[in-house]
């Protein structure tokens, strides 16, 4: 019998297929604990076991002294133990933040009011909870039931989160200690070709949240300061039911992809300085166009 996976396992493994597909990677492709970690920024062994549970859902194909393969990112089904689907679960996992962004949901809930509002298994349901406990949006109780987490709840808050962003972010390429990665560098570009190409046209809202997320959190990562990335990566968990909750404009996801690619081709040019002024301009310019539609958009 196989282990429950952790709540780090499970976002990990949502974090591999989003970003197959958002990558484009086809059946065949051979993914490894190596090429993965520049990816995900986690050691190899909950990577080892995030694959493993993809392998065990059929997303992946393990293969004896050889790794772990893609099937089909697209397909992504469960074993029918409970006839749902990791696409499902995506689905129940969408409307839980929707629910929350609209204050369906009070801050406190029980696993037994969830399981009748979204008709799923027990099990499911934690594994839902546990994916959303590790992105930090929701904890469990220490007697019963979940409680939903403080974040941003106002226009205000959002763009204080963005001014904070424009100060800290081109900071950290600025500073002496920043070393541009060029392999972590060209498979974040790979990324950004991929979605000015063709994901655009069809990558969820949550799919185009993580990866937008993650090449800020990427570039981050290389200033070789911890402190950066984890405060970086607490304001984007900070802002994502928001982000969430905003209409999806596919032809900016484009003009946010040619952005990010200049801020990638002036780093592998070694060019810092250009590098940390595009990338500041960009989100002076991603505040300034947002918050007028994050105006009226109500979160908890």
């Amino acid at each position: 019998m196989t282990s429950t996976p952790t709540a780090l396992q499970l976002k990990l493994a949502s974090q591999i297929l989003s970003h197959a597909r958002s990558s484009g990677w086809q059946s065949g492709h051979h993914l490894t604990e190596d090429s993965l970690q520049p990816l995900l920024g986690a050691s190899r062994t909950p990577i080892r076991a995030a694959m493993a549970h993809l392998a065990e859902a059929g997303v992946l194909e393990r293969r004896p002294n050889k790794g772990f393969f893609l099937k089909d990112a697209a397909a992504s089904s469960e074993p029918p133990a409970d006839g749902e689907t990791m696409e499902d679960e995506s689905e129940t996992y969408l409307a839980i933040a929707m629910d929350r962004l609209g204050q369906a949901l009070p801050d406190v809930v029980s696993e037994n009011e969830l399981i009748r509002r979204y008709h799923l298994s027990r099990a499911r349901l934690r594994h839902i909870l546990a994916r959303i406990a590790a992105e930090g949006w929701i904890e469990r109780r220490p007697g019963r039931g979940w409680a939903f987490q403080p974040l941003i709840d106002s226009l205000d808050a959002y763009r204080e989160n963005y001014r904070f962003r424009q100060i800290m972010e081109p900071a950290s390429l600025r500073a002496p200690e920043f070393q541009p990665d060029p392999v972590r560098l060209g498979a974040l570009r790979d990324q950004q070709n991929f979605v000015l190409n063709q994901g655009y046209r069809h990558l969820s809202q949550v799919e185009l949240f993580e990866i937008n997320a993650a090449f800020h959190e990427g570039i981050a990562a290389m200033s070789g300061n911890r402190f950066f990335v984890q405060t970086l990566a607490r304001l984007n968990q900070l802002r994502r039911l928001m982000e969430y909750g905003r209409p999806l404009d596919r032809s900016r996801v484009q003009r946010v992809c040619q952005e990010h690619l200049g801020i990638i081709e002036a780093l592998l040019a070694q060019d810092k300085a250009s590098g940390a002024d595009r990338l500041e301009a960009h989100l002076t310019d991603a505040a300034l166009e947002k918050a007028p539609i994050m105006g009226g958009i109500k979160i908890p």
